[in-house]
């Protein structure tokens, strides 16, 4: 059941966005065109504190002028490990520098569509060193309990798929 790639094409790009169409053959052996979302990885950073809390912020998103609980993210730069690039973004958007981060979950959101991978992990320890650097970010940025975010769930206040996969992966985490 595996298809093959004959070739691929740019249909546009832009840092941000690639799309491609893909001359593929399907396992029964037709050949069609396919259109693919290339986007660079994300890096989620979930830092708890001692008192079993999440580090969240509190934003809007003007694609789907949403408001809702997020978990600092963003994209990986060039020659940046996720590792790094999650510390970065928790930083940056948090004005929190963690002291140790260890991936949670590695997660592949709409692999028949995009390429892109989602790495979350893990902060502890983390310290504020000031007020965050990246301005457009959120509203607010607050300490969440663990225990609420099954309710913040159902009530939709945390959608983001990165997030749900960060905090639900959170909740199952059972490592010291």
């Amino acid at each position: 059941m595996r298809w093959n790639v004959h070739g691929e094409r740019t249909l546009y790009d832009t840092p941000w966005v690639r799309l491609r169409s893909l001359d593929v053959e399907q396992p029964d052996g037709a050949r069609a065109e396919y259109h693919v979302v290339r986007l660079r990885d994300l890096a989620v950073a979930a830092a708890v504190d001692d008192q079993q809390r999440v580090l969240m912020m509190w934003r809007h998103r003007f694609v789907t002028d949403t408001w809702a609980w997020e978990l600092p993210m963003g994209l990986v730069e060039d020659g940046e490990s996720p590792e790094a690039a999650g510390a970065r973004e928790l930083e940056e958007e948090t004005g929190w520098r963690p002291a140790a981060m260890r991936e949670l979950v590695y997660a592949q959101p709409a692999a028949g569509i995009t390429d892109t991978q989602h790495f979350v992990f893990r902060a502890d320890g983390a310290r504020r060193i000031g007020e965050p650097t990246e301005r457009n970010e959120s509203d607010r940025v607050e300490w969440i309990p663990l225990a609420d975010v099954p309710g913040m769930i159902r009530r939709r206040e945390i959608v983001s798929s990165a997030t749900l996969v960060g905090v639900m992966a959170l909740l199952l985490d059972t490592r010291p």
